[in-house]
């Protein structure tokens, strides 16, 4: 979790949350894989801890990770599935239809769209 800029839009303990997140989508976190410590994360990053038990603990609440008992925490069989899932759903419901307005703004059709990605055939 090297490099992270912290903003002053969101909560930090949300940013982090986001940030190991996008680590399970990416691949970076895999299932199994054990999170850095609470205290090591709140000692490099200079944040209180209970901050990042907050991340942490909306992590577990969404079964994206789980506790071990004298162990730490881990990423879930089924997080990157459950992940990709809620991504597309989110996609679908907030980014999509703005795309879509702007396309019929443009008056594009499916083939221009299709063209436009390579993806266009000719018949």
């Amino acid at each position: 979790m090297t490099n992270i800029q912290w903003s002053d839009g969101a909560p930090i303990y949300r940013q982090l949350k986001e940030r190991v997140i996008a680590m399970m989508l990416d691949g970076v976190l895999k299932p199994g894989d054990a999170l850095p410590s609470v205290r090591q994360v709140a000692a490099e990053y200079q944040l209180n801890p209970i901050t990042v038990s907050r991340a942490y603990q909306e992590l577990a609440d969404e079964a994206l990770v789980e506790k071990r008992r004298g162990l730490g925490m881990y990423v879930t069989e089924e997080a990157a599935r459950k992940l990709l899932i809620n991504e597309r759903e989110r996609f679908l419901r907030e980014e999509w239809p703005l795309v879509l307005e702007r396309i019929q703004r443009l008056g594009l059709a499916l083939e221009d769209l299709m063209q436009a990605s390579g993806q266009g055939g000719k018949r």
